[in-house]
Order: C-alpha cells, then structure tokens, then sequence
C-alpha cells in the first residue's frame, strides 16, 4: 500500500482511538459514579473493545494487547455489581495510561517500535493482573451466566478482523482485475456471517459494489471500506447491528457515478497524515495556493 493509503487508514485508527481514549478517561475520572450507569458502562467496554480490534487489524500488537486487558476489566465491571474504591481507581488510570502512552507514541515523529511497546506491556502486566485479582475480590452479587452464543456468531468479531486483515495485504497491491475480484470475493464472505440483522450484509454488499467499479482506486477505497466495516463489526459484538448503515460517501461509491475531471482525494481529519496526503497529491505551485488559501482562513 502507497504512504498515502497507509497514513489515511492509520489516521483514521487515530482519530477514532483518542474518541475511545476520551470516553475512558471521561469514565475514569467519576468511576464510582459511572459504574452506577450501566451504560456508562457499557461505552468504557466498546471504547476499549474497538481499540482492540482497530490495533489488531493493523498489526499493532502491544496497543492490542493493552486494550484488551483494559477491555476484560471492564467486562468485570459490565456482568457484576462492584463496589468501587481508590485502588480501583488507580490501578485502571495506570492501565489507560499505558494505552494512552503507546498511542502518543505511535502519533509520534517516530512512530511506535515493536520492542517500545512490548517494553510498555510487560511493565503495565502486572497492573492489569493486580486490578483484574481486586476487581474479583470485590465482586459482590455475581450475575446468572449467560447462555453461550451460537456458534455461528460467538467469533463475529475476530473472524470480521482476519478478513480485514486480508483485504488490507490486497489493498496493498498494485490495482489489477484479480486482486480486485479476491476482494469482492472477500465481501461475499463477509455477508455471510451471522450478524443477528440485515443491516450487516446491507452494508458489506454497499462496500462490495463499491470496490467492484475499476474507476474507484485503492487509494480512495481502502479508508472507507476497511473503517466503516471496522465500525459495523464493533456494533454487532455490542448488540448494537441495527444502527449499522453505509456512509454517504461508500453509498457514493457503490452507484458508480463517473469520476469528475478534477482527481478525486481523500482527506482524514488528522493533520499529519491529510498534510501526508496533499504534499504527495498537488504540485509545488499547487502546493503554495493551498497554503495562502489556508493563511486567509485562519486570519
């Protein structure tokens, strides 16, 4: 995959992991009063869980891992009724500090190195294994254990991620008419999954009209398709399938409309990566318009 793609698609995990990040941290700051909410609840589980899933799709395995660890103790506090204290609260603001770090670093100049981050796991282990112990402990009224999911859907989530995960390599490519047929194939499999609503095959059917016109690039398919099918998988782990539907833009896509004479761009609302994308699409010249444009907006 082109720097271009590569920044759109990361800028997007970043933009969406620092609205997670400022859940958590909102959650954390008044935990005692937000595990009196359900919901409240509930949102820390999915900010967490949708970290996860984003960071394992793009190979970032300590952010995974981190995620995920923060994502079991909330799910303690999802099932049970927990009386909440100062070690708990400070023992989950050390765990979302470890995530917090490694994503500051992964924004960074300098990107996040695979030993930093195991180097931030391995330090934040026994954090996590101390708070998951107490949370326990503190269980009070456990709840009736809910009927295991049907097969068909117990591994919704991490089946959606490893097809993403394949699309991304093909992305990657060069565009021809066989990688493009693998991942139109690709969407077909997805469709078939048991999501529990219609609305999931709707929108993977909107995402494979899209990538089956050869007009549409990578370039512009790669960071709406894998995001808005990130997004819809999250919804149907939580319960949440029936909010699912197709962004404006992929809908766009999906018709086919016939490409203007301007070249089409995409722009993620991430400054380094959308100034990634204008240096590597316009001209010196074209370059300098846009920067005296921008003075006059900001004046």
């Amino acid at each position: 995959m082109d720097s271009g793609k590569q920044q759109q698609i990361l800028g997007y995990f970043l933009e969406e992991a620092k609205e997670h990040l400022d859940t958590i941290e909102k959650g954390l700051l008044d935990l005692q009063a937000t595990v009196a909410d359900q919901e409240r609840v509930n949102e820390l589980f999915r900010a967490a869980h949708s970290v996860k899933g984003g960071a394992a799709m793009l190979g970032f395995g300590s952010i995974q891992k981190t995620a995920h660890r923060l994502e079991d103790c909330f799910k303690i506090l999802k099932e049970n009724q927990v009386k909440v204290d100062q070690k708990v609260e400070s023992l989950f603001l050390k765990g979302f500090d470890a995530l917090e770090e490694l994503l500051e670093r992964l924004q960074g100049p300098f990107g996040l190195r695979d030993e930093e981050g195991e180097q931030v796991v391995q330090k934040v282990e026994p954090i996590f294994s101390q708070l998951q112990d107490y949370l326990n402990g503190l269980v009070s009224d456990p709840q009736p254990v809910l009927p295991a999911k049907p097969k068909a859907t117990a591994n919704f989530g991490d089946r959606v991620i490893g097809v993403l995960k394949q699309m991304l390599q093909l992305f990657k490519e060069k565009e021809n008419p066989t990688n493009r047929k693998q991942l139109v194939a690709l969407c077909a499999g997805l469709a078939q999954l048991n999501a529990g609503a219609e609305t999931w095959p709707a929108l993977v059917k909107t995402a494979q009209r899209a990538i089956s016109h050869p007009q549409h690039s990578y370039r512009i398919l790669a960071p709406f398709v894998i995001k808005e099918l990130k997004q819809a998988s999250d919804l149907v782990v939580v319960g949440k399938a029936g909010q699912i539907a197709a962004s404006y833009s992929l809908q766009q896509l999906a018709q086919g409309a016939p490409a203007s004479g301007a070249k089409e761009i995409l722009v993620v609302a991430e400054p380094k990566a959308a100034a990634q994308t204008l240096i590597q699409t316009f001209n010196r010249e074209q370059l300098s318009q846009l920067v005296e444009l921008l003075r006059k907006a900001i004046k």
